[in-house]
């Protein structure tokens, strides 16, 4: 007899990142999967957070509290409806020899997160892993999305409920109410920028701010915004490119920041200002930007 080797090449790598989509709404995406050997491959799915041993497998200490390395969770945030985030179909089959299979990917939030993502296994004849591919996600209540820099949060959900600060309008009588389009809630980002001793280059870092693209969203209007640049900034030696722009739904735009130590900088010492970052879409949300420098010695 003749011994093959079934072999299979797959469209997308180790990850297969949803982006940012509106809570409620539905994406797709679609991963090919190519029988490149001379056999035909029974395949079967697999979804890590449809594991029979996954209640098990969670009784343990999460992983942020016990390695730096590792910021999500393998089945990160799920459903409250207790439907799954991810699926994949088909979840089995044949790919017949020189022939390829598409596997789509459906991301079906029902609440906002950042931290959404399962894993998925490709198993050939029930028990060869053919390929696994990190799937991630995330979704927002609002059509405006800012990202970068040093995360100051944990990668898993709280179960506290927790309301954005927003700015009280009096009405006669001591009443207060909140105007939807009015409402501000106020989060931290931390860049680091960190120079190499002697090096012509200056240090850099970005934000990113995005503007979600989603048939839910019936207006288009855009989403603005804009980085203060404080005097303060200047004279610590940071520079910002595109600090204020405007968004159309389905853009990203980045904000750029460089810094180059000042004459009289004190290296114990490092500095450490902020700005503030506001966007507003829908709501008016602010970001208190953290910029934090220092040299290092060239590696």
């Amino acid at each position: 007899g003749h011994g093959v080797v079934p072999s299979t090449e797959c469209s997308v790598g180790e990850l297969l990142d949803l982006g940012y989509v509106m809570a409620g709404d539905t994406v797709t995406a679609t991963v090919k999967i190519r029988n490149t050997s001379s056999l035909t491959l029974p395949f079967s799915v697999q979804l890590e957070s449809l594991s029979p041993t996954r209640d098990r497998d969670r009784q343990k200490i999460p992983s942020f509290l016990t390695s730096s390395l590792q910021r999500t969770e393998i089945v990160g945030t799920q459903n409250y409806n207790g439907f799954s985030v991810f699926s994949v179909s088909p979840t089995e089959g044949k790919i017949e020899a020189g022939t390829s299979q598409d596997f789509v990917v459906t991301f079906s939030p029902d609440h906002e997160s950042r931290y959404y993502s399962d894993h998925l296994k490709v198993l050939l004849f029930g028990r060869q892993i053919a390929h696994e591919i990190h799937l991630k996600g995330a979704a927002r209540n609002h059509p405006m999305f800012v990202e970068g820099g040093v995360p100051l949060d944990v990668p898993v959900e709280s179960l506290a409920v927790t309301s954005p600060v927003a700015p009280q309008k009096a009405l006669e009588g001591g009443k207060t109410f909140f105007p939807e389009s009015e409402k501000i809630s106020i989060m931290s980002l931390l860049l680091l920028l960190e120079y190499v001793e002697g090096s012509a280059e200056p240090a850099r870092a970005e934000i990113t701010v995005g503007a979600i693209q989603s048939p839910l969203l019936a207006a288009k209007k855009a989403v603005e915004f804009s980085l203060d640049s404080d005097p303060e900034l200047q004279r610590a030696g940071f520079e910002l490119d595109g600090p204020k722009g405007a968004l159309d739904r389905g853009q990203l735009k980045r904000i750029g920041v460089s810094w180059v130590p000042p004459a009289d900088l004190q290296t114990s010492d490092p500095p450490l200002v902020s700005a503030l970052l506001t966007v507003k879409g829908d709501i008016t949300e602010s970001y208190r930007v953290l910029l934090m420098a220092r040299v290092v010695s060239a590696p």
